[in-house]
């Protein structure tokens, strides 16, 4: 399939392909989609304990800094245009403010108030979240069974929301809602970025949107970087630092939008239900997190409403002597 053209809001200027696509992924994707699923399940508990040393807006600088650093050489080194074309800089700016500001920031400011088990199972609410999207934009058509499942996932959110009462309204209850916000802007990022990796290719997609993230946060790099305090800190910030911005935001990037261009946008998502288990069991075992009965049932419900919606739908069956439909080869 060829570069789809690019509108400067993201909007393609070519009909789009559904978010349920018939093409199987090949071994090489899944095999990508498997380490990007490794690497973002250890950002979560990586983050949670690096958010006990570093205040969030440092962290924040700290990670979009470092790769936006290393994005730049990258797209320096590599031939061909180093630079988006200037129709493309709002596509770019845009994309960054989603996974800079907007994504990373809330999902900090969230996970300091809530727990890592909990984030890793409100962003396995991406594929819903690409699939209501899709629905908006005309790309999708709604079905009786992704009705059912949105209606499971919803009850498995509410029951993380609300299992603790509304008096935990300023601790887990606030840290779930500001991670919900940078779920949502995480599901805008990989839907309208599909058609951006289209035309320009995975790394410099990659590239200049963690860039454009960078130069959004810079202005607050003054107040909040702290160089000396960084420095002065301890192994274990040092190395969260160094996870988060080469192995979180460097190579799972890469790896998510290389992916991302080679299948549907909910497939690649699809892998997001791989983390909360994972992250779940690490986050007892390494963080002490208690694994309370809201994870467990909420859990259920999140993953197999994510489940129900993401499934593809098998084709419809055309009657004999029909000629096969030339849109589904």
């Amino acid at each position: 399939m060829g570069p789809r053209p690019t509108s400067p809001t993201l909007t393609p200027l070519v009909e789009c392909e559904p978010v349920h696509a018939r093409d199987r992924m090949g071994p090489a994707v899944v095999a990508a989609l498997l380490v990007q699923t490794v690497v973002s399940g250890g950002t979560y508990l990586v983050a949670k304990r690096a958010l006990a040393e570093v205040p969030v807006s440092t962290l924040v600088l700290w990670r979009f800094v470092l790769s936006g650093a290393l994005f730049a050489a990258l797209v320096l080194l590599l031939p061909g245009p180093a630079l988006p074309p200037r129709r493309a800089v709002p596509a770019v700016l845009l994309l960054g403010f989603l996974v800079g500001p907007l994504n990373q920031g809330l999902f900090f400011a969230g996970l300091a108030r809530s727990t890592a088990a909990h984030a890793a199972l409100l962003y396995a609410l991406t594929p819903i979240g690409v699939y209501l999207y899709s629905v908006l934009r005309g790309r999708e058509q709604a079905s009786a069974r992704a009705g059912v499942g949105l209606v499971l996932a919803f009850g498995g959110v509410l029951i993380l929301l609300l299992a603790h009462g509304l008096r935990a309204v300023t601790g887990v209850f606030t840290g779930d809602l500001l991670i919900l916000g940078a779920v949502t802007a995480w599901v805008l990022y990989t839907a309208e970025g599909k058609a951006f990796i289209g035309e320009h290719g995975a790394v410099r997609a990659t590239a200049w949107s963690m860039i454009a993230g960078a130069l959004w946060l810079l202005p607050l790099a003054p107040s909040f970087l702290r160089p000396s305090f960084i420095l002065g800190g301890s192994a274990v910030v040092k190395g969260a630092i160094l996870y988060l911005a080469l192995l979180t935001s460097v190579l799972s990037y890469l790896l998510w939008y290389w992916a991302l261009g080679r299948t549907d946008a909910s497939k690649v998502a699809v892998f997001t239900n791989l983390q909360p288990v994972a992250t779940a069991l690490a986050a007892w075992l390494v963080l002490g997190e208690r694994l309370g009965w809201e994870v467990g049932v909420g859990g259920l419900l999140v993953l197999a409403g994510v489940r129900i919606t993401s499934a593809p739908r098998p084709p419809p069956v055309r009657p004999r002597g029909l000629p096969p439909d030339p849109a589904a080869g």
